[in-house]
C-alpha cells in the first residue's frame, strides 16, 4: 500500500479521511496539521501525494504546493467557493462535501498521477529558489528563515515562489 499525507488544519477532518482511505485499502496515511509539517514529512519520507484542505494556520495549500518536490502531487478538498480561488492547474480539486466514492476516485487519480511522476516544475525554478535561499543565508538568515522570507515575498506580491526567488537574486 502506498503512503500519502492527509493534511487538514482540523484534526477531525484529517482523521475521518485517513480512516476512510486506510479502511478501503487505498493508501497508508500520515496525518499532518500544518503546511510546515507536510514539508518536513514529504522530504523525510518521500511521500508522493498530499490530500489536504484549502488552508492551514501557516499558509494556503497552493503555496505549500510550490514548496513540494517536483514528484509530489496534491488534491485539495474544500468548498467550491474556495476551490475557485486555486489558480494552479496542476492541483487536483474535490468539492466538499463529497461522497465516499468521489473521494476514493479522486485519490486514485491523484495516486495514478504520482506514479506517473512527470516533473511539473523546471529544474531552473528549483535552482533559482535554492540560489535565493543561499543569498539570504549569506546575510545571516537560517535556511528556514530564508525560506519563510521567500514565501512572504511571494505571498505579499501575489507571485510564485520561483518569481520571488528571481527578484531576490536580481536585487542582491
Amino acid at each position: 500500500m502506498e503512503k500519502i499525507i492527509v493534511a487538514f488544519a482540523g484534526v477531525q477532518n484529517g482523521r475521518r479521511i485517513r480512516e476512510l482511505l486506510e479502511r478501503s485499502g487505498t493508501a497508508a496515511c500520515l496525518l499532518c496539521t500544518s503546511a510546515d509539517q507536510v514539508r518536513r514529512t514529504v522530504h523525510e519520507q518521500q511521500v508522493a501525494a498530499v490530500v489536504c484542505g484549502y488552508k492551514f494556520a501557516d499558509g494556503p495549500a497552493e503555496l505549500l504546493y510550490e514548496d513540494l518536490p517536483a514528484f509530489c502531487r496534491m488534491l485539495i478538498v474544500a468548498s467550491q467557493s474556495l476551490l475557485d480561488l486555486v489558480q494552479n492547474p496542476e492541483i487536483l480539486r474535490l468539492s466538499a462535501p463529497a461522497s465516499k466514492s468521489e473521494l476514493l476516485d479522486a485519490v486514485e487519480q491523484l495516486m495514478a498521477e504520482a506514479r506517473a511522476q512527470p516533473l511539473r516544475r523546471g529544474q531552473q525554478e528549483q535552482e533559482q529558489i535554492a540560489a535565493a535561499k543561499v543569498k539570504l543565508m549569506a546575510q545571516g538568515l537560517s535556511e528556514e528563515e530564508a525560506h519563510r522570507a521567500l514565501q512572504k515575498k511571494s505571498m505579499s506580491a501575489g507571485i510564485k515562489l520561483a518569481q520571488a526567488a528571481q527578484m531576490v537574486l536580481e536585487r542582491l
